[in-house]
C-alpha cells in the first residue's frame, strides 16, 4: 500500500489534485484510504475510478 502525505493547503485547482487534504479525507471516508495522523494516509492501490472522480470534484 502506498503512503501519501497531504499538502498543507489546497491549491484551488479544478478538479482538486490527488494530494489535496480534502481529496484524501474523502477517500478515507469512502474506505479507500486509512488515516495515520493529521497529514499521512495509506491509500489502496486500486481506488475505483468513480470514487476518485467524486473525491476530486469541486
Amino acid at each position: 500500500m502506498p503512503s501519501m502525505t497531504a499538502k498543507k493547503k489546497c491549491c484551488k485547482d479544478k478538479p482538486r489534485c490527488k494530494k489535496c487534504p480534502v481529496v484524501l479525507k474523502r477517500l478515507a471516508d469512502a474506505s479507500c484510504a486509512e488515516r495515520l495522523d493529521m497529514r499521512h494516509y495509506i491509500v489502496d492501490k486500486k481506488v475505483p475510478k468513480k470514487v476518485l472522480k467524486d473525491a476530486r470534484k469541486r
